[in-house]
This record gives C-alpha cells, sequence and structure tokens, in this order.
C-alpha cells in the first residue's frame, strides 16, 4: 500500500510494500499518483517520498511491467511527482533500482544513506526507459555515470551519486523532512516558479505557463510580505498568494 502521513505543513508518502522491497505494480503507481494530489490538495507545502523497509524501490514488480497498462501507470506516478506544484524530496533510504531510480530522478531533490545505491538494469531485462529518464539522469549525474548505468548495468553507490550532484546530501528520512520543513517555510509561488523553470531543462513546459508563475511571483502578496518583514526587521510569513 501507500502509507501518508503530515509532519506540520509537509506530507509525507511512503511505498509500504516492503515484502517485495517495494516493488511497483500497477496499483501502487496509481496509489502513488492520488496520493501526491490528495496531498498537495490538502495544503502541502513540500512532500517527502520513501520507501518502508530498508529499500526505497526496488523498480517494477517483473510479474507484470509488459502492458501498456502497467507503462502508462508507471509515467503517470513519475509525472505525479514531476508536475507537483511543491518541492518533492526523495529520501533514499535503500536500493534505489529501476523504476525505483525514475522516481528518485522525478523528485526535486535527493536525500539518501550511505547504504543507498542507484541501478538501472535495462538491457538485463530486455525493456527501455523513457528519452526523459535519459536526459534526467544524464543532466543530474553526468553524463559518465549515466552511461555506466544505461550502457554497462553498474550500479552508483550513494557517495559517489552524492559526489556527482545526483544526490543533494547524505542523511536520514528524518533529515530529509527535517530540511523539508525548512523549504516548506519559503515562498510557494517562488518555488513553484523554479521547479517549472528547472523542470523545462529535461521537460517540456509550456513559455505561456513559465511566463504565469514568473508573473504570478512579482505581483504577489508573499512579495509584499518579504518587503514588509525586512522593512520591520522580522522573518516573512508566505502563503502562497
Amino acid at each position: 500500500m501507500i502509507s501518508t502521513g503530515w509532519d506540520g505543513t509537509v506530507g509525507l508518502i511512503a511505498l509500504d510494500r516492503h515484502e517485495r522491497r517495494n516493488a511497483l505494480d500497477l496499483e501502487h503507481c496509481r496509489g502513488l499518483a492520488a496520493a501526491v494530489a490528495e496531498q498537495v490538495e490538502q495544503g502541502a507545502r513540500a512532500l517527502v517520498l520513501t520507501g518502508e523497509g530498508s529499500t526505497f524501490c526496488a523498480g517494477a514488480d517483473l510479474d507484470g511491467v509488459y502492458g501498456d497498462e502497467f507503462r502508462d501507470a508507471l509515467y503517470t506516478a513519475l509525472r505525479s511527482v514531476l508536475d507537483a506544484p511543491v518541492p518533492v524530496l526523495a529520501a533514499i533510504n535503500g536500493p534505489a533500482v529501476g523504476a525505483g531510480a525514475q522516481l528518485s530522478l522525478a523528485a526535486d531533490l535527493r536525500v539518501a544513506g550511505l547504504e543507498a545505491y542507484f541501478a538501472v538494469p535495462t538491457a538485463r531485462n530486455g525493456l527501455a526507459v523513457d528519452p526523459w529518464t535519459v536526459r534526467r539522469l544524464s543532466l543530474l549525474a553526468g553524463g559518465g555515470p549515466a552511461r555506466a548505468l544505461l550502457l554497462a548495468g553498474e550500479r552508483l553507490a550513494a557517495t559517489t551519486a552524492h559526489e556527482r550532484g545526483l544526490v543533494d546530501r547524505i542523511g536520514s528520512h528524518a533529515d530529509a523532512v527535517s530540511w523539508a520543513r525548512e523549504i516548506a517555510e519559503l515562498a510557494p509561488l517562488s518555488l513553484r516558479y523554479a521547479k517549472l523553470a528547472l523542470n523545462s531543462l529535461d521537460t517540456e513546459v509550456p513559455d505561456a505557463d513559465l511566463e504565469r508563475a514568473y508573473d504570478a511571483c512579482w505581483a504577489s502578496e508573499d512579495a509584499a510580505e518579504a518587503r514588509g518583514g525586512r522593512a520591520e526587521r522580522r522573518a516573512p510569513r508566505f502563503h502562497g498568494r
């Protein structure tokens, strides 16, 4: 199942199928997309996504990944994370393999434990990842590591991923939640625009959407609140308006 919870305004989502190392099947792909939408609707200012047990996500459940229905559900789930209007942090507590690596890539920031690693073993399974995954992996980890993962089936350890920039911080789930709490205090409209602009580097984002999000920041009540906070020598309180 997909477990959810809250830490203040931070939404917590966990893949809770540890008996299958949190492998994704049709049900869990759909449940993940629904959980993201629900927590955003309920006012989450940031999300933390992790896996229960000792594995972040062992990939797609190989008993049922060969149909169009599963593939569509998987990419809908990935897109729900990518398109969420709030920052999504992946707390990578263990192996992130195949679809698990893709899920970590869809997040905006990654905090990984020392025991974590990334792998995309599609060449061992006769499968393939979409071009977005290849672009995103190359952008975040660099061309060399991306080629080693995709062409040689190698693993990328958390420490190496941190050195390469794929992992933003080495730490635990608690560390990820603590960071998310800090992020949740920042201006929501500014974060939304920054996420759109960054995603436009490897994902199609309409120029009109970027322009609207950019203009909304400058015209927002939050911008006025920041000016007031500076004048009054206090921390601003942002509301996303």
